[in-house]
């Protein structure tokens, strides 16, 4: 809770619990192998994203196969639903949420292969969310909805669970049903001048762009 403090929320403590989970259960079927173990800028991206989430918050932990990241310093949470999408990963880590003691309020939630998401933009998200009377809070951006970097009620799970089980699979589908907060260009913008703030690296060319950038940038 030390985090949550230091951003000066007004919710007191009992109010504000703040959970954080990286989507890694994925298969990569498009990436050709596990993207969670590729290396960017010098560490593997799972690392890098762990790393990215302790910048706000102490408590994380990895959504997928129990046995399958084992070696990383976060705790893996069993993905309920693998291999049916970030939806099924999503409502996991909700349903944690919902189970820990004391519940978390409100929890960010992150895919694993978002090499150029910030450590600032990812503070707004959670002040903004700290702030709202919505179910979830993501940005859109030029390229649409960004529903896998995220702040999601812990409650939202009520709706969302019942709404997986009826075979509903697309995340933006999911939120259609909530009660959403939409940060629009006049709120990201600042934190991505160059347009790549929610960059997701899908496939192997994803992967090798994404590199060239930092290289270009490096030299």
């Amino acid at each position: 809770m030390e985090r949550c403090r230091e951003l000066g929320m007004k919710a007191s403590e009992s109010q504000w619990r703040l959970g954080a989970y990286v989507l890694a259960g994925g298969g990569s079927t498009r990436f050709g192998r596990d993207k969670a173990l590729v290396e960017f800028g010098g560490e593997l991206m799972l690392a890098r994203m762990i790393e990215l989430v302790r910048t706000q918050t102490g408590e994380i932990k990895i959504v997928a196969a129990k046995w399958k990241y084992a070696d990383f310093e976060a705790e893996t949470l069993e993905d309920r639903w693998p291999g049916e999408g970030p939806l099924g990963g999503i409502v996991t880590a909700l349903l944690h949420a919902q189970e820990t003691r004391p519940a978390h309020e409100w929890n960010v939630i992150l895919s694993c292969d978002m090499p150029f998401l910030t450590a600032d933009w990812l503070r707004f998200l959670i002040e903004r969310a700290a702030k709202s009377a919505a179910q979830v809070v993501l940005a859109h951006s030029a390229q649409g909805p960004e529903p896998l970097c995220a702040c999601w009620r812990t409650s939202a799970v009520e709706t969302l669970k019942p709404a997986f089980e009826r075979g509903v699979r697309k995340v933006t589908q999911g939120i259609s049903q909530l009660d959403a907060e939409v940060l629009d260009e006049r709120d990201w913008k600042r934190f991505d001048s160059a347009g790549r703030l929610f960059w997701n690296m899908n496939t192997a060319a994803d992967y090798e762009e994404a590199r060239r950038i930092v290289e270009t940038e490096q030299t």
